[in-house]
């Protein structure tokens, strides 16, 4: 059991009441904000992200045993605030995308390289601060020493549609030694758009930081936006958001078990898992008028309603899915063949897990139990009933077993929320016009999604941030992949399978 965070800002803040949002805002001097740098490292609380606004650096923090959750704000000094990473490593990469993004400087930071910045933007990049100088752009990867190592560079454009990203292995024979990953190619200067905008548009980019997690995002932003307009949405909007969710869930899962044993050989597994999945998106666009559901959350409510008849239909799917899901996964968890590809392959340690505050399936399988629709309930899952999938072995087929039972777990949720539909309105009236702040914690298919924003007193944006799980989970791939072969790579990736998009931002 943790001990409680000894540190005057989680002390004080454990006896303050949160927002609306549920969170516990503070300005802290250095000396607290490097204490809860050094807190995090330990495993005292977790880091939920980074960002820049005005004239201050913010941190958010979460504890899910004490139930807690915090966001502390330090000063900016010139420009520079003390870096986290010096003493937490899970945000380095953070800091280096402030560093590109905003021209801060984190003092103490033990990687001062670009990251989302590859030198193509225009100059000064659409994000810096006005005065601020832009960071250099060479990239140098790190070197790896020793007797008859060579690197094999893979990306950032490759076979088929995905998303671009480089990965440089440094291997020994087949042997990988070190991979180490390169990423910002997807960035569409999603902060820097929502800047300034109304609520509507900002809803629209929103949705689209990642498409394969779009009701996520559409949901988490929906929270903040209520959150600081203190506006409630429609109960019926509360049950479909949910039923959206995790339909959202179910395909994905269903999609990356196929994938990964598509990447073990086996295709028809694959093949199946394909339809399964296409039988999931036809009938969402039956139900809700688009296939990914885009769109269909917003802050007040929702933009579609499901009739009687899209009930029926999403009872007739859940029933198809249970009977076809499951003949795959008798065919997963009897096949040799596929047991030796996916068992102790690309095992990452509880302890690195913990340390990077890493969510979703990855988390999970290496013994995380954490899971936002628990640990932080949200409406609806606050009267919803589902047992979180836990594993310990950290390795591929463990990835794969938390798939398999969010799937069963997605199907017995989506009962239940349409037994609690009942008739109402899907959108509430909207509050005056007025400035304040929201945060929320939505969690996907992959992970919690993370947003926090800022209206000013005509409720547009006044800053927006938005953190993708896939932030805490890429740097565990490279760690999965060390002393495994380098034809494991693409099996190790597709069981993690993180954004690029939602990372890149």
């Amino acid at each position: 059991m943790k001990r409680p965070v000894p540190l005057a800002a989680t002390a004080l803040a454990a006896k303050l009441k949160g927002g609306p949002d549920g969170f516990v805002r503070l300005r802290i001097d250095e000396r607290d904000w490097i204490s809860l740098a050094m807190g995090c490292a330990q495993g005292l609380q977790d880091l939920l992200a980074l960002w820049v606004d005005g004239d201050a650096a913010h941190m958010g923090l979460s504890d899910s045993e004490l139930k807690l959750r915090i966001i502390v704000s330090v000063p900016l000094h010139r420009g520079s605030f003390p870096s986290v990473a010096k003493n937490h490593a899970a945000a380095i990469r953070l800091e280096r995308t402030l560093q590109d993004l905003h021209g801060v400087k984190p003092l103490g930071l033990p990687d001062g390289r670009n990251w989302i910045d590859h030198g193509k933007w225009p100059s000064p990049p659409p994000n810096l601060k006005k005065g601020a100088a832009r960071p250099d752009t060479a990239y140098t990867f790190m070197a790896a020493e020793g007797e008859g190592l060579h690197q094999i560079a893979v990306g950032p454009v490759h076979a088929g549609i995905i998303e671009p990203g480089h990965f440089r292995f440094t291997a020994s024979g087949e042997a990988v030694v070190r991979l180490e990953e390169r990423l910002g190619y997807a960035h569409k200067g999603i902060e820097a758009l929502c800047r300034g905008a109304d609520i509507a548009t900002a809803a629209r980019i929103a949705a689209r930081i990642s498409g394969d997690s779009t009701v996520a995002y559409s949901y988490a932003y929906a929270l903040a936006i209520e959150a600081a307009l203190k506006w409630r949405p429609a109960p019926r909007a509360v049950i479909l958001r949910g039923i959206m969710a995790e339909l959202e869930r179910l395909s994905h899962h269903v999609n990356d078990v196929g994938a990964i044993c598509n990447d073990a050989s086996v295709v028809v597994l694959h093949a199946h898992c394909t339809l399964l999945r296409e039988d999931i998106l036809k009938t969402a666009n039956q139900c809700f008028g688009h296939r990914m559901m885009m769109d269909r959350i917003v802050p007040g409510g929702v933009a579609a309603d499901l009739s009687a008849e899209g009930a029926d239909a999403i009872e007739a799917l859940l029933r198809r899915c249970t009977t076809g899901f499951e003949a795959v996964v008798r065919v997963y968890d009897e096949a040799p063949s596929l047991q030796d590809r996916t068992v102790s392959t690309g095992i990452v340690s509880p302890e690195l897990v913990q340390r990077f505050g890493a969510g979703g399936h990855v988390g999970r399988a290496s013994g995380r139990a954490f899971d936002t629709r628990q640990s932080f309930p949200y409406p609806p899952y606050r009267e919803l009933d589902f047992t979180m999938a836990l594993h310990s072995e950290g390795d591929v087929d463990a990835r794969v077993w938390i798939r398999i039972e969010e799937v069963r777990s997605s199907i017995a949720l989506i009962r239940q929320m349409l037994k609690l539909l009942a008739p109402g309105p899907l959108m509430s009236p909207m509050p005056k016009a007025r400035a304040g702040e929201g945060a929320a914690m939505v969690e996907s298919f992959r992970g919690d999604v993370f947003i926090a924003l800022r209206l000013d007193d005509r409720a547009q944006l006044a800053n927006f941030h938005a953190r993708d799980p896939s932030c805490f989970q890429w740097p565990l791939l490279e760690a999965a992949i060390e002393g495994n072969i380098v034809a494991d790579f693409p099996l190790c990736n597709k069981s993690f399978n993180c954004s690029y998009s939602g990372h890149d931002m």
